[in-house]
């Protein structure tokens, strides 16, 4: 039992239907699917569609999307909705910038937006209710107006630079110059009638037609070589997700072009150590330490699979993993790692399980905070910058080429124990989120904490060279991890966002968990 005392939020609890997202209007617009008889998969749709229009600034449809889904607790599939570069992508007019990167307020780093095709893929395969009834609460909110919420005020005043890079953006996200305060008040009246057709079309109303030839318009516009054609091309695909062991539990991430490889790579590397016995400073080095091996791999490997990813068994086997424990020193960190990889993390996750325990993970990104800044006003559309986490160094794995995914940070989880799915989970951050899913997964099984006290503990992230923790850990461990060998920070922002539903089958009871970094809760019917 928690202490009522301490500030702290219980685990939610429900029965019939559970929701977790990072937005209040996203949870109880799910809830109300469940209510009306929808299931978790129509429930997540209602959700990650309302967040698009509330909290644009990370999420919405002209980004990407992974989700695992687990019809009725059983093994989890996977579908990969992120998208492609354009047919007529060149790499060679970067070839004068050795190991930089596009620029994350261009044309060139958006790839053709993935979500819109998933949703309806998922919707048709395995969803019950009518898109419209789906989409009613995000149509409402965008047509008729929404309240801005703390969290989502904040992000506006900080990254407010991107929409300012672009005018119609600007117009839309920051009237009269200024961003949003909470409580303020704002629409989406181009978005909800994009929404609708969706609803009525489905996803032609999004990749033809007047939708498509206005962001390829916008693009083009700005240097871009997309097409109309290569929005209709697009297609999202179901892929079988990748799994390890965890403490007895199976652990579930999609395949690359997600890291999620890299989550199951830690969590194989901390399973070679007691963690449970571990102080706090010691399982703050092996995580770093952890981290930075599986990001290696990560950075150096990880890619479009349809452009020569290897197998995800080889940095799972007992002979990869045993190296990577075998250079670990619990006294001394290894040499500093400096990634450079353009930083992330801007991104929603949500997860939802029904009555007959579908559950649903479910992770939407514009990636950077307002993506590319790019907008198509008649649309409503806001483009996500995926393709700035390309290489431009031919020969890399990663590199930019044509029709082609890039790696990405996004990656929905789920948990399973003797055949049985028993957790959706999601932890936002941008590049933080597989150390994050680790780190969770590591609260629960090792240190014994519930869902909801697991996702408040202070957190930490060793990239870019530098140990980053979160001001509510202690001064001494950082002095402890210094002396180490760490190069210490102070993080200027929350790490990441966490949700999960936690199935009690034997007690036929759901306890959900969110936490204080964003603005969302967890409810049960």
């Amino acid at each position: 039992m928690r202490d009522f005392m301490a500030p702290s939020r219980s685990v939610a609890v429900g029965e019939r239907g559970m929701a977790a997202t990072s937005h209040p209007q996203a949870t109880l617009a799910a809830l109300d699917i469940l209510k009306a008889g929808g299931n978790a998969m129509d429930a997540a749709l209602a959700a990650v569609a309302i967040q698009g229009v509330v909290e644009p600034q990370m999420t919405g449809i002209g980004g990407d999307c992974f989700v695992l889904y687990s019809p009725k607790a059983g093994k989890p599939i996977a579908f990969n909705g992120s998208g492609r570069t354009p047919g007529k992508t060149d790499i060679g007019r970067y070839k004068d910038l050795k190991g930089a990167f596009v620029a994350p307020n261009s044309a060139d780093a958006v790839t053709v937006p993935g979500a819109v095709d998933a949703w309806v893929a998922l919707h048709k395969d395995h969803g019950s209710l009518p898109l419209d009834r789906i989409f009613a609460a995000a149509i409402d909110a965008a047509e008729n107006g929404f309240r801005i919420t703390p969290r989502v005020a904040f992000d506006h005043l900080k990254f407010r630079a991107r929409p300012e890079s672009n005018a119609a953006a600007k117009a839309q996200y920051l009237p009269g110059g200024e961003p949003p305060v909470a409580g303020d008040r704002r629409s989406q009246p181009a978005l909800g009638a994009t929404l609708r057709r969706i609803a009525k079309e489905g996803r032609d109303a999004f990749y033809t037609g007047a939708v498509a030839d206005e962001i390829a318009s916008e693009l083009q516009k700005l240097g871009g070589v997309h097409t109309s054609a290569d929005l209709a091309a697009h297609r999202g695909e179901y892929v079988t997700p990748i799994s390890a062991k965890y403490r007895g539990y199976d652990v579930y991430e999609c395949p690359p072009n997600g890291q999620g490889l890299a989550a199951l790579m830690i969590l194989r590397t901390m399973e070679g150590f007691d963690v449970a016995k571990m102080s706090t400073v010691d399982r703050l080095h092996l995580l770093a330490e952890a981290t930075k091996a599986a990001y290696r791999a990560r950075d150096a490997y990880f890619c479009d699979p349809a452009h020569g990813m290897e197998a995800s068994e080889k940095f799972l086997s007992d002979k990869y993993i045993a190296t990577i424990r075998g250079k670990i020193d619990m006294a001394k960190a290894s040499p500093i790692e400096i990634w450079d990889e353009p930083a992330h993390r801007d991104t929603v996750y949500l997860t939802v399980v029904d009555r007959d325990h579908n559950a649903v993970s479910f992770i939407n990104s514009l990636y950077n905070a307002f993506g590319s800044g790019i907008y198509a006003p008649k649309s409503g559309v806001l483009l996500h910058n995926r393709g700035w986490g390309f290489r431009t160094v031919e020969g890399h794995p990663n590199s930019y080429a044509p029709n082609k995914r890039p790696m990405h940070t996004i990656i929905p989880g789920m948990v399973m124990k003797d055949g049985k799915t028993v957790m959706p989970f999601g932890v936002m951050g941008g590049h933080y989120q597989a150390t994050g899913h680790a780190d969770f997964l590591s609260n629960i099984f090792d240190m014994g904490l519930n869902i909801q006290a697991a996702s408040e503990r202070p957190r930490s992230f060793c990239y870019d060279g530098v140990l980053s923790l979160e001001p509510t850990n202690s001064r001494a461990d950082a002095d402890e991890l210094t002396k180490r060998g760490h190069k210490v920070g102070w993080a200027e922002m929350p790490l990441g966002g966490c949700q999960a539903i936690w199935i009690d089958h034997a007690r036929g009871v759901l306890l959900g968990a969110t936490e204080h970094r964003k603005d969302g809760m967890a409810l049960g019917i």
